[in-house]
């Protein structure tokens, strides 16, 4: 067992994220047995789920004309444009079947502001409007955080950069994630996570 001020953080294995799923990481699934062994190393687990209401601002539909993967520009910055998932209450918002969730201690649900995307456990796409994560995580002493899920490129890495940036030690365990790796974005999130500090493990 790892020491009590480390955490796990999982991030959305859903449905949706997996072979199959409408944003489906290639070889997505294949996480959930090392994430389950890596749960049993931490005293404190955190699940995220992705969980966005009907029409949200990301979703291509809801942009007539404009196609998913393609880039707008929003009021908090460039946003990547997505097919419909995790959309709430739908069995692709669900976490995968074989994720053991007994032993979260905290599931915490973002996305959920219609018109802002939130990729990060910790905030935002505005970088400044917060979960509460950190909070929650202060409260219980947690100094270090290590992250496993997916996508490496995307929600994993932003949560860990945020991590960094707010002072915890972070740690990306990449044999449990799996990468979208959009236009280079698997190489360009790795360069960002090792410059901010954040250790990348196998």
């Amino acid at each position: 067992m790892r020491p009590s001020q480390e955490a796990l953080i999982v991030i959305d294995v859903q449905a949706d994220f997996c072979p199959g799923g409408a944003l489906a990481v290639a070889d997505g699934d294949a996480v959930v047995p090392r994430i389950n062994a890596l749960m049993g190393q931490f005293a404190t687990v955190v699940l995220t789920q992705d969980w966005h209401p009907p029409g949200h601002r990301s979703f291509a539909s809801a942009h007539p004309g404009r196609a998913a993967f393609e880039t707008v520009a929003m009021a908090y910055g460039p946003q990547t444009l997505w097919p419909d998932h995790c959309v709430q209450g739908t069995p692709g918002a669900a976490f995968h079947p074989g994720l053991a969730t007994d032993p979260a201690a905290l599931i915490l649900r973002k996305g959920m502001n219609r018109d802002i995307d939130s990729y990060s456990a910790f905030f935002e796409n505005d970088r400044t409007t917060p979960t509460g994560l950190e909070g929650w995580l202060r409260g219980r002493g947690i100094a270090a955080l290590t992250f496993a899920g997916l996508a490496t490129d995307f929600c994993v890495a932003w949560s860990a950069l945020d991590a960094a940036r707010l002072g915890f030690r972070a740690t990306v365990a990449e044999g449990a994630c799996r990468a979208i790796d959009l236009d280079g974005s698997l190489a360009a999130a790795r360069a960002a996570m090792a410059a901010a500090g954040v250790a990348l493990e196998p």
